[in-house]
């Protein structure tokens, strides 16, 4: 590890407003914001572009990045210090583990931006649109809890959108070409490090918003799984 990460590291164990895979703040995060505002979360945050940003927007809910690299959280943790943004916090964990973290309708809003695609039909499992995450997301989630996808990975949103349809989702909004709407709301036009890099070369960026106020029978999966193989395949 490079010596610049070593010392992010080491900087955010002292950051007041970042937590390492935080077991004892479940159910006790409007404790530690001294609010009662709703909770939006940024799941693979990355450098924290999309929290500090809606942070800045609106200053009456608060946000939370989610990443395990440490050395990506220490660029946004370190802009909401900076700027005094209190409505700011982030968690150094991997995904599958954010259960342990939030208890039963403690959050409101979840944004997926820019996740890794796991373009291959055998990692489909590990797409963050996934069931087998989306029934994590319910344990926390409150009751029509909204959740948004952003990605330039056009595989991503199409199996995101079979997702939805699969489990008859109800979709909220659906573009596959975000920046040519005519009406975009100001939250769509924040922009992260990875969609800067454009690496699916796609030139175009897509967006989902959807509830998850649906159950999601696990027999499903089986379905879902074919469907991704078939359009490997094609």
């Amino acid at each position: 590890m490079g010596q610049k990460k070593l010392e992010r590291f080491e900087a955010i164990r002292q950051f007041p407003n970042v937590f390492e895979y935080p077991n004892h703040m479940k159910g006790s995060w409007n404790s530690f914001f001294n609010n009662n505002h709703p909770i939006t979360l940024e799941l693979a945050c990355g450098k924290g572009e999309y929290a500090v940003g809606l942070g800045r927007m609106y200053p009456q809910r608060n946000f939370i990045g989610i990443d395990v690299k440490g050395n990506r959280i220490w660029r946004g943790a370190k802009t909401a210090l900076d700027e005094s943004l209190p409505n700011i916090a982030f968690v150094r964990s991997h995904i599958d583990k954010v259960t342990n973290y939030f208890k039963h309708e403690e959050v409101a809003e979840i944004w997926i931006t820019f996740p890794d695609p796991q373009l291959r039909a055998s990692r489909a499992k590990k797409r963050l649109t996934h069931p087998r995450f989306l029934r994590l997301y319910q344990q926390f989630l409150k009751t029509n809890g909204v959740i948004h996808l952003k990605t330039d990975s056009p595989d991503l949103y199409r199996f995101t959108q079979a997702v939805i349809n699969l489990f008859d989702l109800d979709l909220l909004f659906d573009s596959d070409n975000l920046y040519a709407e005519a009406d975009i709301k100001p939250e769509w036009l924040i922009k992260t490090h990875y969609e800067g890099l454009d690496i699916a070369k796609s030139n175009r960026i897509h967006l989902l918003s959807f509830l998850l106020n649906k159950e999601l029978p696990v027999e499903k999966d089986i379905t879902l799984k074919n469907l991704c193989s078939e359009q490997e395949s094609d």
